[in-house]
């Protein structure tokens, strides 16, 4: 996809750059008092801001999914099973301080033999599979369907938007370009890459070929360390030089490097078992998304994952650029054949080739007791308008299967901001709303950022999700996601949300009206398990 991961903004030193170029109750209170709730104007703290997707919002005062009540009032004392939940994603750091604990071992599989132990179809498949192999970029969905020319499906429409797309990331390559000729001047003149903002300003007038340069980063260093500023550079030239290079280029081929027809359902022999993908800051994405739903818990390591019994079974399906329906597809049912119980989908895109190979898995996935959840966007459309494949629906028809879910994005602040600016929404096609907005958790190399979107919502409801499955293991998937969609809490306060930024009642934003609530979920499931 255009990743549901990206630079979502900038700093305001990048931004000025730029610019210059007991019986416990499911609510503990009255549900028609949650919208009085006064609102929290003071700043968050960074220990709360850490973990503030676990905080409650009655207590805190922020939209949160009361992990942590659930874990002091209702799972104290108790031990649940291993759920085992597949991370369909970019791949992931399993060697990570915070994950190795918790990834899946292939029971079936001798390491390093050669053989398929199993007889799975995967050779020494020990802790998932890579359906990328050694690729890493690709072209988006639609500049696919251009480079197979007229008379490809929706050929019209995807040439037509890759033309406005390639116009619209020009100008910000200029101003990209623009700012990395002006800092490697100043690298040229300093002879080193950490200057000061007083090294600057002592530039003396007369290297009049350094005046723009000069302008610029007096700007930038005012506001920013020249560390802080090479950071967001460097993610901003990967995701505009990404757009160009890769995703918006006809000429690129993503795909040769994998060795197989991705046309083709049936050629499945690629791949390979490096989970982590051949360059490991590429497995920023998914190595997020798996400690959001599971790194480990109170270690004083990073953050906290939801659940502390899930095994990370990796699945890496999603490139830099659009993934292919086929490896999806593939991926699905991989962790469906294999004893997944939750799958996550932090991916999406908005052309599909074989739209009908992930419903089929999707279906598989369901007569298989598997719940997969799915991230609703980040381009703050309705999908109720708007199609984005994956979905359970398209163009209005019924759902085609009871165990998805589609998740909206909130962010950290009670109140009209309370969903995420980029989160997409839909009174019909999104289910229900989670954290998506500045969630802490693992990324590479054993380090830990905040990241947002609806792709850190959708773990968070994964996590709960597999909460339930590990204490109530009795409960079906259709049955998880009944419980997660009616233990939600209900909200009809006003929200800002779509592209035009218009108001709205929360309730009208999905299908559920609620954000996902860890504690009413598993209270509910104790009852539904009981019957």
């Amino acid at each position: 996809m255009k990743r549901i991961f990206r630079p979502l903004y900038l700093s305001l030193a990048f931004a000025l750059a730029l610019a210059s170029c007991g019986t416990q109750q499911m609510v503990s209170t009255p549900v028609e008092n949650i919208d009085n709730l006064p609102l929290k104007t003071t700043p968050v703290a960074e220990k709360d801001l850490q973990r503030w997707s676990h905080l409650d919002l009655v207590k805190d005062t922020l939209p949160g999914m009361s992990v942590d009540k659930a874990y002091s009032e209702l799972l104290k004392g108790k031990k649940g099973k291993k759920v085992i939940v597949g991370i369909v994603d970019s791949g992931v750091d399993i060697n990570h301080e915070d994950l190795k604990t918790v990834i899946w071992t292939n029971p079936k599989e001798i390491a390093g033999n050669g053989i398929d132990d199993d007889k799975n179809g995967y050779i020494d498949d020990i802790h998932g599979w890579n359906f990328l192999g050694n690729a890493v970029h690709e072209q988006l969905e639609m500049t696919r369907i251009v480079k197979k020319g007229p008379g490809t499906p929706e050929y019209d429409k995807a040439k037509e938007e890759l033309e406005e797309e390639l116009k619209g990331i020009q100008p910000q390559k200029q101003q990209l370009d623009f700012i990395v000729n002006a800092e490697k001047a100043l690298v040229g003149y300093f002879k080193k890459n950490d200057f000061t903002l007083e090294e600057v300003k002592a530039i003396p007038a007369t290297e009049t070929s350094l005046s723009q340069a000069k302008a610029i980063f007096t700007q930038v260093l005012s506001n920013s360390t020249k560390a802080d500023f090479d950071k967001q550079i460097e993610e901003f030239k990967d995701y505009i030089y990404g757009q160009v290079n890769y995703n918006l280029n006809v000429d690129f081929d993503g795909r040769k490097i994998v060795g197989d027809n991705p046309d083709d359902l049936k050629d499945t022999k690629y791949g390979n078992n490096n989970v982590v993908g051949p360059e490991p800051k590429e497995a920023k994405h998914g190595t997020h998304v798996a400690g959001i739903v599971a790194q480990v818990r109170g270690n004083n390591k990073g953050g906290d994952g939801v659940t502390n019994n899930a095994q990370i079974m990796a699945l890496r399906a999603v490139p830099n650029g659009d993934e292919y329906d086929k490896d999806i597809a593939l991926a699905i049912r991989y962790a469906a054949d294999n004893g997944a119980k939750v799958i996550n989908g932090s991916f999406g895109k908005y052309y599909s080739q074989h739209k009908e190979w992930v419903m089929d898995a999707i279906k598989y996935a369901e007569s298989k007791d598997v719940l997969v959840v799915i991230a609703a966007g980040n381009e703050s459309y309705d999908l109720d308008v708007t199609n984005k494949y994956p979905n359970d629906t398209y163009d209005g028809s019924p759902e085609y299967a009871n165990n998805v879910l589609i998740i909206g994005a909130l962010s950290p602040t009670y109140g009209t901001k309370m969903v995420a600016s980029f989160s997409n929404y839909g009174k019909n096609n999104v289910d229900i709303y989670a954290p998506g907005d500045k969630i802490y958790a693992t990324t590479p190399l054993n380090t830990y950022e905040y990241l947002q979107g609806t792709s850190m919502a959708s773990p968070n409801v994964a996590g709960v999700a597999t909460l339930i499955r590990s204490y109530y293991p009795s409960l079906t998937a259709v049955q998880v996601k009944q419980i997660i969609m009616e233990s939600g809490t209900p909200l009809k306060n006003t929200v800002t949300i779509g592209e035009d930024k218009h108001k709205a009642n929360f309730a009208d934003a999905s299908k559920s009206g609620r954000i996902v609530n860890a504690y009413n979920a598993l209270v509910l499931a104790a009852k539904m398990a009981k019957k």
